[in-house]
């Protein structure tokens, strides 16, 4: 069964770092558009980074850029978040997205655009 799961949540202090991994099983992530997507307690699930098939397109939301790096091992069918300089409002479930069929820059970040979804991983900030 193809499916993508989701590794490397965590509680850390503001100003820490976290990488998170995505790994993909039955199927090659080198020909996906995929994305991260996070959604923090009673707010809507929103899009974080996105990465391009050939991972030479990418997405941040304003809220992370600089801070944030999506990236990809296709040897390892991974993709990962690089998380750094943590701060409490980036607590949130964070889920991987895959096989995104994006239609223009604004389609990377949104969550119609991607049909498989992993169960995601817990990322916990404390002040």
């Amino acid at each position: 069964r193809a499916q993508v799961v989701e590794s490397g949540g965590g509680s850390v202090q503001a100003g820490g770092s976290l990488r998170l991994s995505c790994t993909a099983s039955g199927y090659a992530i080198r020909w996906y558009n995929m994305a991260w997507f996070r959604q923090a307690p009673g707010k809507e699930r929103e899009g974080v980074a996105a990465l391009s098939a050939n991972a030479g397109v990418s997405y941040y939301a304003d809220s992370v850029k600089g801070r944030f790096t999506i990236s990809k091992d296709n040897t390892k069918n991974t993709l990962y978040l690089q998380m750094n300089s943590l701060n409490p409002e980036d607590t949130a479930v964070y889920y991987c997205a895959a096989k995104g069929r994006w239609l223009g820059p604004d389609s990377g970040l949104r969550r119609e655009t991607y049909t498989d979804w992993g169960q995601g991983t817990q990322v916990t900030v404390s002040s």
